[in-house]
């Protein structure tokens, strides 16, 4: 039996997150407090009682849903025993703290930088992102190389279900194509930007040099990145699949498969919501996902 350590990313936040550990656990309250001071603003704040929409700010979101998966992790202590970790986009971030890789101190800071860049990029450039759900990966493929514009395959989920990534008008088209072509629903997110579509190329470059002055060890085990869906331990290796994210598609999908291959029996998910275990059981149904419950 191996077991897998999987980490959300954006859009698992919901207001109150985390609270139960900082008003419970020493240790958890001063991981808390040192981001308090790293940020320069209070996230706790926001996490523990902020409305949905002060929730959903990049500059809050990616940071809390990060320090609530990598405090929670800490949470477990000896009980985090990871045979490989992998982490959604931006839960790779936490997957690298939690396996060593990164110091909290650096990963957080790399996260906050992350969110910042994004965020800007954002606001350049118009764009969005679409889920589509029901069509092969190949189709949909097919169909974003079919229309004008920037329109791209952005995050492999499991099978049947993608997102797509671009300016508004080549994802708007692709959405129409997507649904000619048989697909149940091609629907737009509720986000700010096109994620790991070449327009966030402003942001990769931005956390680049972040990333390359920032010091990465060797991981407990293996990590499986975004960028490749491969069980990597180089630490060079690490940083050039982390550079290349935010340009890149999340292949969770064939991350799954390949952890799956190389014998993880269960899944068990270190933060916030659910999301990856639904992914995970629909990419194979045969093995055990869980979330990890906090308890004094």
């Amino acid at each position: 039996m191996k077991i897998a350590y999987v980490f959300p990313g954006q859009g698992a936040q919901y207001s109150g997150m985390g609270k139960d550990m900082y008003d419970q656990s020493e240790e958890a309250r001063a991981m808390f407090e040192k981001a308090n001071d790293i940020l320069g603003f209070r996230i706790t704040d926001v996490m523990f009682a902020g409305a949905e929409d002060d929730l959903k700010q990049t500059k809050v979101t990616q940071p809390a849903i990060f320090l609530h998966s990598v405090v929670m992790a800490a949470m477990m202590g000896d009980d985090f025993r990871p045979d490989m970790v992998a982490g959604h986009s931006l839960g790779e971030f936490s997957a690298l703290v939690a396996s060593k890789a990164l110091s909290f101190e650096d990963g957080l800071r790399l996260v906050s930088k992350r969110a910042k860049a994004m965020q800007k990029a954002c606001e350049a450039e118009p764009s969005t992102m679409a889920a589509v759900l029901g069509l092969d990966d190949d189709s949909v493929e097919e169909v974003c190389r079919l229309v004008d514009g920037v329109v791209v395959t952005a995050n492999y989920n499991c099978p049947g279900q993608l997102v797509i990534s671009g300016s508004i008008a080549a994802v708007d088209e692709a959405c129409e194509k997507l649904k000619e072509a048989g697909a149940k629903r091609a629907l737009k997110l509720p986000v700010g930007g096109a994620f790991h579509s070449p327009l966030m190329e402003s942001a990769h470059t931005a956390l680049e040099q972040a990333i390359n002055e920032t010091e990465f060890a060797h991981p407990l085990c293996p990590v499986y990145q975004n960028v490749t869906a491969q069980a990597v331990t180089d630490p060079v290796q690490i940083k050039e699949n982390l550079i290349a994210q935010l340009t890149s598609p999340v292949r969770w999908t064939q991350s799954t498969l390949n952890m799956i291959a190389d014998g993880a029996t269960d899944f068990i998910e270190v933060g916030p919501g659910n999301v990856l275990q639904g992914l995970v059981k629909k990419t194979n149904e045969d093995v055990n996902v869980s979330g990890f419950e906090f308890k004094v």
